[in-house]
């Protein structure tokens, strides 16, 4: 068993759920859900999974499931704002949208727009859409993207969140070996409480913090 949280470090880690195919453990801190080191897919096998997704920006029912983030950050931002869009994956879509409307967007994934350089830059919005629930270590990314935001900034996360009726055994997102971490509400408040931001929920699978 793993020894501490991969969100906040916390050692009161416990069983939460383990089938044939794979064990999940809970943080009694932040209330994160996530699967032990041992169940990471190699670099190679991980984005070989990335790689046979089809979005792309022409697709308009992608860009339908996207405007979860879209509007509402759309909402929030001043003319001129410049974003990061990160985890843009193989088909950036999201910092199109935003484009179009003027804004400037730069990018982040890390196998296809590795540009480590952004980590130097300030923004006025950051968006991860579909992205947390990959990283093995999401305190320290999403640690380093709070610091990355301008005053006044928003980040912008959207991920399926477990919540009461969430049915862990037949929950399809958990099927998705690349799905390593899973966030509910009360994981997301924690995150804003260390933050000390205020923080919006928008539907059941986004959530705005605002620095």
């Amino acid at each position: 068993m793993a020894n501490y949280c991969p969100l906040c470090n916390s050692t009161h880690i416990s069983a939460y759920f383990s089938n044939k195919d794979a064990e999940y453990l809970s943080c009694s801190r932040c209330d994160l859900v996530f699967a032990p080191k041992a169940q990471h897919l190699s670099n190679e096998d991980e984005k070989s999974r990335y790689d046979s997704h089809q979005n792309n920006p022409e697709d308009m029912g992608y860009r339908a499931f996207l405007s979860q983030v879209f509007n509402p950050v759309l909402d929030c931002i001043q003319p001129n704002s410049k974003g990061l869009d990160f985890g843009s994956g193989p088909g950036p879509t999201l910092s199109v949208m935003f484009e179009e409307q003027g804004y400037t967007v730069d990018l982040f994934d890390k196998f296809y727009a590795n540009n480590q350089a952004i980590f130097n830059n300030q923004y006025d919005f950051i968006t991860a859409t579909e992205v947390v629930e990959h990283l093995a270590k999401p305190g320290d990314e999403l640690n380093r993207l709070y610091s990355m935001l301008n005053a006044n900034g928003v980040l912008a996360v959207m991920t399926k969140m477990i919540n009461d009726q969430t049915d862990f055994e037949s929950w399809y997102y958990k099927d998705d070996p690349t799905h390593i971490c899973f966030f509910s509400q009360d994981t997301m408040k924690y995150l804003a409480n260390k933050w000390k931001v205020n923080i919006q929920f928008i539907g059941d699978d986004v959530v705005l913090f605002f620095k």
